[in-house]
């Protein structure tokens, strides 16, 4: 889908209740919406903006070990990893897929609060699909191939995108310790104990509106996790990972800007 395709064709345009949400971007404290509109020819489609006061977010939340004085200077490294993971994820795994831009931008809050739902930081927007629909079948039933496509690519990217940020923090800790890691000695399920009880959550979430069989589900977490993996497991990728924690930690800023974020990536 190029923007050469866009431009040349005109957009049917239908009730905007009708159609279903598609991508959703956070630019200055604004949420931005995309939505797929159907166009004369079937196999393109046009992205519409539209502006929303609401809230995207990626959270951290507080292991049981967090809250060990000794280990404050420790946390605040592996917080920071944490969502340079996230911020990477979306901005080069996104990019590499040829997906729109995903703006976000990065919230730090006090280390030694657990308010917020036991979540000391997060990132504001940064997932292509804002809305789960109720019924997949229904949001997508209109859709051409190509658009479907492009669905199961947000679907599949905001998954993978959520996963890396507890498996950066994982990776860090490993290498901290000398230690390997790997899917078979770090499953999904101990991404819980790396700060992911929340984006675990939301994963379950996607897979649950978009596959019905679970060995289905079994199968594409399996897929999209060794993919998590492999994202982090790219020097170049680790690389961009350590610097923006770096920056994070060495401005002791609240709040990231996407542009600063992504200048640093």
């Amino acid at each position: 889908m190029s923007r050469g395709n866009m431009s040349h064709i005109q957009a049917l345009f239908k009730p905007l209740d009708s159609i279903p949400l598609m991508f959703t971007t956070v630019q200055k404290m604004t949420l931005v919406r995309y939505i797929l509109l159907p166009l004369n020819n079937a196999d393109s489609v046009v992205l519409i903006r539209i502006f929303l006061n609401a809230e995207v977010i990626m959270k951290r939340r507080h292991t049981s070990n967090d809250f060990n004085p000794v280990d404050y200077i420790e946390l605040r490294r592996k917080t920071a990893i944490h969502e340079a993971g996230h911020a990477a994820a979306i901005h080069f795994g996104n990019k590499q897929k040829q997906l729109p831009p995903v703006f976000f931008r990065i919230v730090i809050n006090d280390y030694s609060c657990g308010s917020d739902d036991n979540c000391i930081t997060k990132i504001d927007g940064g997932r292509l699909i804002h809305t789960l629909p109720s019924s997949i079948e229904n949001a997508i039933c209109n859709f051409s191939s190509v658009q479907k496509y492009a669905y199961q690519q947000a679907f599949e990217a905001d998954i993978i995108n959520l996963l890396v940020g507890s498996l950066a923090e994982a990776n860090y800790i490993a290498q901290r310790d000398n230690e390997i890691i790997n899917p078979r000695l770090v499953p999904l399920n101990a991404l819980y104990n790396y700060g992911g009880s929340s984006d675990l959550e939301i994963v379950n979430e996607y897979l649950q509106c978009f596959i019905a069989n679970e060995i289905e589900q079994e199968e594409k977490i399996t897929e999209l996790f060794s993919a998590a993996f492999d994202f982090i497991n790219e020097w170049s990728h680790w690389y961009a990972i350590i610097a923006l924690a770096d920056y994070i930690l060495e401005n002791d800023k609240n709040i990231i800007d996407y542009e600063e974020a992504v200048t640093v990536l």
